[in-house]
């Protein structure tokens, strides 16, 4: 047996309805699995050493349902323009210079300390249309000792030259990409990503839609972010119902694990065809007022019972912080109550979970302290915050709101551990 006991202020969201508070207790794994969260220590762990962080608060590590890592050095620029007009300015001439692999691998870097910096445990993760660099994206994450998802992104029509592929060579390409990360990634897997509908032709589509049944591949891509977007999807694919009907026609759309970027201006149909698929939503709040895309209908996700998570969306999100994503979400959604639909904002509950198990349940059992679930955490000082007492779950909005990574003294991904990955290189 194979055990790691943290003891400290414990807390975890197992639902949107519930934060279980746990003062003074023992968070126990085996071999990188929750067994349990015990006041008392059972007696079988007597020997084994504890991990006593005191006051500390312990929390699920952070999840990262959408971010382009690509993006990274663009963060905080561009915010005055919007989802398109912001692609073809900001983001396309970014992305063309990942077919330098020494770029890639400096920016890469960068990221994927930044990704352990804010406490981001477990991400999704675009990358771009060149191969090698993705594949350098996914072994940095692991090296790193994070988890995830990372996808070689197919783009075929409608894109700069440097950054549009042949239909043949964009699927090529991407088998080269899974089969490359085989034998060389064990918590960091690959995804099927094409961008979004109006990057990809029919035939890519298609042949994303069989690659994915074939291998059993998730698939993470948009769905209506923009109106301008989504009028130009009506007008490439008249003959589908919505935007989401297009993905489902070519397989992409939860006939294997899939997630889909930000669902702002989704219909009643699409709704029901993302509940009907299980496809989960990736809400991208910081991203969604930067470019002036909307406010996502949260609450009406969450009485649905759909699935959604939290996504940072750099570089339309400035930061990689899920604090700051999490503040954003709870902000936004006061804006919708008021202004929209009259519906109930968010709790900080809610955002909390939806940052740690609604956005780790698209990992797997990932995003909580449940028996079987992988031991990700942070362990927190927030004694800089203030000195007044407060209860633990006061601590943790005040964490959310004012804190950053200097109140994250320690991260585990499996129950290891995680070093700096300056430290490591």
């Amino acid at each position: 047996m194979s055990a790691i006991i943290l003891k400290g202020q414990t807390v975890y969201a197992p639902s949107s309805q519930k934060l279980t508070v746990r003062p003074d207790a023992h968070l126990v794994a085996e071999d990188g699995k929750v067994t349990g969260v015990y006041d008392a220590l059972p007696g079988i762990y007597s020997c084994a050493p504890v991990v006593d962080y005191g006051d500390r608060l312990i929390l699920p590590g952070f999840n990262d349902l959408h971010v382009h890592a690509p993006q990274f050095p663009n963060r905080g620029m561009g915010m005055d323009k919007e989802l398109l007009p912001w692609l073809n300015a900001y983001t396309f001439p970014q992305e063309a210079k990942f077919e330098d692999v020494a770029y890639a691998r400096r920016v890469y870097r960068r990221f994927v300390r930044e990704l352990w910096r804010v406490g981001t445990t477990r991400a999704a993760v675009f990358a771009t249309i060149h191969t090698p660099s993705a594949g350098i994206l996914a072994e940095q994450m692991e090296r790193a000792g994070l988890g995830g998802y990372v996808g070689k992104v197919n783009m075929d029509r409608n894109s700069p030259p440097a950054l549009t592929e042949l239909t043949d060579a964009s699927l090529a390409n991407t088998i080269r990409f899974i089969e490359g990360l085989e034998n060389r990634t064990r918590r960091v897997r690959p995804i099927l990503t094409p961008r979004f509908v109006p990057s990809c032709t029919e035939a890519l589509l298609r042949g994303l839609g069989r690659l994915a049944e074939e291998h059993g591949l998730p698939v993470q891509s948009h769905l209506s972010e923009n109106e301008e977007e989504i009028a130009w999807v009506r007008e490439l694919h008249p003959q589908c119902r919505d935007y989401a009907s297009v993905y489902d026609a070519f397989g992409l759309f939860g006939q294997t694990p899939t997630v889909m970027a930000h669902c702002i201006h989704v219909t009643d149909d699409e709704i029901a065809l993302m509940k009907r698929r299980g496809v989960y939503a990736a809400h991208c709040p910081t991203s969604n007022l930067n470019l002036s895309s909307g406010i996502a209908p949260m609450r009406r996700f969450l009485d649905e019972g759909l699935n959604v998570g939290l996504g940072s969306d750099v570089a339309g999100g400035h930061t990689l912080s899920m604090m700051d994503v999490m503040a954003s979400a709870v902000q936004s959604s006061k804006v919708r109550w008021k202004y929209v639909d009259g519906k109930a904002p968010l709790t900080t509950a809610e955002v909390f979970y939806l940052a740690t198990k609604g956005s780790g349940a698209f990992f797997g059992q990932v995003g909580s302290f449940e028996s079987g679930y992988a031991m990700d955490c942070l362990v927190v000082d927030d004694s800089r915050l203030g000195d007044e007492p407060r209860s633990i779950e006061e601590r943790l909005e005040r964490f959310i709101y004012l804190g950053d990574n200097r109140e994250i003294v320690a991260r585990y991904v499996d129950g290891a551990l995680l070093p700096d990955p300056e430290e490591t290189e």
